[in-house]
């Protein structure tokens, strides 16, 4: 289910910390911490459309520099509600590498970015139907489709399979266990995606490296891996 993770401070100062469990959609679950915050007058913070926000993600591509002997030839990272995305083009401004192009992944049950780039404009999704649950953002945020259109960015849609088949060769490769959102940017490499980017002309030919952001496991075991390969029909190799 979505969590939403409400601060509230009371009149001594002292800081509350409340987590409610509310619905499998984001936007529902925002629905619902809004109106808490506004009753209880308690302090909002926007999960991925908050400016605060895009600079931390910032500091991501400033350590990637400063370790780094070139730049890299792209940078793999998934889509929900866009505020990692907003941060890493920021960080590419910043650091002088507007040059690097990104792949954005999504599921086929969470493409709001892709939606709205094949669109021309914002895109609100009827339904999100995905493992990806933490992608699971109807509409992207404004600024992340701004920046998407500014930027050299190659959406990519890929089915749950595909996601979960990536988070089992990488937990099988790395000995770490991430989630269907990590699983959506994994599939960059292990479905050959970026090959197929290379081979229409849309990623260069002579790339250095392809950096691919792995972040997020803390919702996912070893049953539910069990679960979702039995689901799809993936048998480990």
């Amino acid at each position: 289910k979505v969590y939403v993770l409400i601060l509230q401070l009371n009149h001594a100062s002292r800081t509350h910390r409340v987590v409610c469990f509310h619905a499998q959609i984001w936007n529902t679950a925002n629905e619902m911490a809004l109106r808490i915050a506004k009753e209880e007058s308690c302090t909002y913070v926007h999960p991925f459309d908050d400016c605060l926000l895009w600079e931390g993600h910032m500091s991501l591509v400033r350590e990637l520099k400063a370790t780094m002997h070139s730049q890299p030839g792209a940078i793999v990272l998934s889509v929900g509600g866009g505020g990692l995305l907003c941060g890493v083009i920021q960080g590419l401004r910043e650091v002088g590498w507007e040059n690097v192009p990104i792949i954005a992944m999504e599921t086929e049950g969470t493409k709001s970015l892709n939606a709205a780039m094949m669109a021309g404009k914002l895109v609100t999704l009827p339904d999100i139907t995905s493992v990806a649950t933490t992608l699971g953002v109807k509409c992207v945020a404004e600024q992340a489709f701004h920046l998407a259109t500014q930027h050299r960015v190659n959406s990519v849609v890929v089915s749950d399979k595909q996601a979960v088949s990536a988070i089992c060769r990488f937990t099988d490769d790395e000995k770490m266990l991430v989630e269907p959102a990590c699983g959506t940017a994994l599939a960059a490499i292990y479905e050959d995606v970026a090959k197929k980017l290379q081979l229409s002309g849309k990623l260069d030919h002579d790339l250095t490296c392809i950096v691919v952001l792995v972040c997020g496991g803390s919702n996912v075991t070893l049953g539910q891996l069990e679960a979702w390969k039995d689901e799809f029909g993936i048998i480990s190799t």
